[in-house]
């Protein structure tokens, strides 16, 4: 581990719901999203700002609700609920270890979680805390990996950090392809026109317009979120031309 101190100062860590699951599946897996806040600890005791995205994968899935007959709309909304409560999942888990956590809900939800709002985003980044972005955009049609983009974009991340189950992209499927050949760095445009898996294609236009970088990486090899934060050339980096 290089001692040259972090990379980035702000960053904004994108996880599917699916990390949470675990093993098992479905539904969130203590042990797991106890580690993933030990590893944000980490982070956060190096002096980075975290802001966090999550997705709903783990409960719901509103694209696989809308395939099977359901109104996408009400499915996208229902996913976005899902989204609050692995957000609140997480809040949990971080606040116990001692890391000072905000919620901030794009849907309006008072009880459990501030609204969003930039300005009072970027004061708890300021001060330290970890905020956690919940109910995607607000809009349906709209994904978490977009929902992702945006939020870098408004409070000024320097990287979006998208923690997989993979360690980089792949021409192919590294579970189904002996042979995937992994990209160590790959542009946008590439990601657009070879159709990679790694966001959809409006998340990967916004971050290609607003020149953001991204990193994909492994979660599930512990240690990795500190790593990419101090710039060690793991998983693939996504970058403008």
């Amino acid at each position: 581990m290089t001692e040259a101190g972090p990379k980035y100062k702000r960053i904004l860590l994108k996880l599917s719901g699916e990390a949470l699951a675990g093993n098992q599946g479905y539904g969130i897996d203590p042990e797991v999203i106890s580690t993933i806040a030990e590893e944000i600890h980490e982070v956060v005791d190096c002096g980075v700002e975290v802001a966090l995205v999550i997705g709903g994968g783990n409960i719901f899935r509103g694209v696989a609700a809308a395939s099977r007959g359901m109104d996408r709309a009400s499915a996208d909304y229902m996913g976005m609920l899902a989204t609050v409560m692995n957000s609140l999942a997480m809040q949990d888990a971080l606040e116990r270890i001692g890391v000072a956590t905000r919620v901030q809900s794009a849907i309006e939800m008072q009880e459990v979680a501030e609204p969003y709002i930039r300005r009072r985003a970027v004061r708890h980044l300021e001060k330290g805390r970890v905020v956690i972005f919940g109910a995607g955009t607000g809009n349906p049609y709209f994904t978490t990996d977009t929902a992702a983009s945006l939020r870098a974009m408004e409070i000024g991340a320097e990287v979006i950090l998208k923690a997989t189950k993979v360690d980089g992209v792949y021409d192919a499927d590294p579970a189904k392809e002996k042979n995937a050949t992994k990209y160590s760095s790959l542009t946008y445009l590439d990601v657009l026109k070879k159709g990679l898996q790694v966001m959809d294609a409006t998340a990967t236009s916004l971050c290609m317009d607003n020149n953001l970088p991204m990193v994909v990486f492994d979660l599930t090899q512990k240690g990795n979120i500190k790593r990419v934060v101090f710039g060690e050339p793991i998983g693939t980096t996504v970058r403008g031309e």
